[in-house]
């Protein structure tokens, strides 16, 4: 008998791709989801996104868009503001309770989850990672805690999915739903446990792109022109304006 759990990550407030991915998980018949953070900002519904997480899935780790709840107001932009405010007080008392991170056991196999890296959810580690960032990513930490060290690390962040594997260890990024920057599509993890082995899998779903910039056009979402153009290319705002010129 084969065990799955879904692990998705960066959903950005884009309730159109998190529907979608959610549609996918019930498909295939896996009733555990696991949620890797930055719920809120650059898409426009963090709200909704926010109650549909608590009502779907089994629990949530805390990501550097959710570490900005109580960024001081005199200091924060106006796009910032825009997506605080478009959230509840109750939403913003959840995101304050959110773990840094959760660690499981699948067949017997200890696995981590968290956003980023095991240090903080502000340090970055890529697909390009030197093998010491690798290893850094399975060690205890003041931030994990001293729970079992990981043979299987899955975090989020760089929104960009990708699986290594090496020495009986492997190191996988579940992408974003919401914010996709490695393709047109949302992507999340399904970790299936058959005979106490335990197989990553990135999972890539379609969804309407359109609908979701006209939703946050209507709501007049701040700084529409970078999220269209991340949806649609997965070219990062950071480097529009280098592609452009």
């Amino acid at each position: 008998m084969t065990n799955h759990i879904a692990i998705i990550s960066d959903v950005h407030g884009n309730m159109t791709a998190f529907e979608a991915v959610l549609d996918d998980i019930d498909r295939r018949g896996i009733g555990r989801i696991f949620n890797l953070g930055d719920l809120f900002g650059k898409g426009p519904s963090g709200s909704a996104a926010i109650a549909i997480t608590r009502e779907r899935c089994e629990a949530t780790v805390r990501g550097n868009w959710d570490a900005l709840i109580d960024y001081p107001r005199d200091r924060a932009g106006a796009p910032l503001r825009w997506w605080l405010d478009e959230m509840t007080a109750d939403d913003h008392d959840w995101i304050r309770s959110l773990p840094f991170s959760i660690d499981l056991k699948l067949g017997g196999t200890p696995v981590r989850l968290f956003h980023a890296s095991s240090d903080s959810v502000f340090h970055r580690v890529r697909p390009t990672h030197t093998d010491d960032e690798f290893d850094a990513m399975f060690a205890n930490t003041e931030a994990t805690g001293d729970g079992p060290i990981p043979e299987i690390v899955v975090y989020g962040d760089i929104h960009h999915a990708y699986i290594k594997e090496t020495e009986g260890r492997a190191l996988v990024n579940a992408g974003s739903v919401g914010n996709h920057l490695d393709g047109p599509t949302a992507s999340y993890v399904v970790l299936s446990v058959e005979r106490s082995v335990v197989t990553p899998e990135i999972v890539r779903v379609p969804y309407d792109i359109e609908r979701e910039i006209a939703v946050a056009t209507e709501l007049g979402m701040p700084e529409l022109e970078p999220y269209a153009i991340e949806l649609r290319t997965g070219v990062y705002r950071g480097l529009q304006s280098k592609a452009n010129g």
